[in-house]
């Protein structure tokens, strides 16, 4: 399989930063495996591979729940970049969507990293949310709300970005190397 074209890459990027939008706004869903990876699908012209992976991830995805303190992996990071994992490794059978669904539950939970730098980096932006409401500054406010989900967007963004930067080859040679007893 070659790789993809530069305005699927561009589609797979955005969809992405939607996911990573997503794992905070909770509006559209986007951030859910069966959406983002079917959108995934869509972009690349593999819709059925892409709608096999986010329903397999979904499965799993339904018993993530954040509870008290404790956050649930992050189920975008891991439907975004087994996605395309799939996508760049060219095997849609079963077996291929089983390996891309193995690689993303390490995914989410590395996801989690990404989670807690972002909003440790969102307590200052919280801060000069404050500073700017007690001096009347609403567009100032607003400006620090925009840059926390700019934030959020970009920690989907980049590693899917740098993803779709390693060559197709590579990462099906990196998958023919995975041991049969974790395929």
């Amino acid at each position: 399989m070659s790789d993809m074209s530069i305005i699927s890459a561009i589609l797979v990027v955005v969809v992405a930063f939607l996911a990573g939008l997503e794992g905070i706004l909770d509006q559209f869903q986007f951030h859910q495996p069966l959406v983002a990876c079917t959108l995934i699908g869509a972009a690349t012209g593999n819709l059925t591979a892409g709608i096999m992976l986010g329903g397999s991830l979904q499965m799993i995805a339904l018993a993530w729940a954040n509870i008290g303190a404790a956050a649930a992996p992050d189920a975008a990071l891991a439907s975004v970049a087994a996605a395309i994992i799939l996508v760049k490794g060219g095997n849609f059978t079963t077996e291929g969507i089983g390996v891309a669904t193995a690689t993303a539950i390490p995914l989410a939970v590395a996801g989690l990293f990404l989670t807690m730098l972002v909003r440790t980096a969102s307590v200052a932006l919280v801060h000069a949310a404050d500073k700017a409401a007690e001096n009347g500054n609403i567009a100032g406010v607003e400006r620090a709300h925009y840059l926390a989900l700019l934030l959020q967007g970009l920690r989907i963004a980049v590693p899917a970005a740098l993803l779709l930067a390693i060559p197709a080859e590579s990462v099906q040679h990196a998958l023919g190397l995975m041991p049969d007893w974790l395929n």
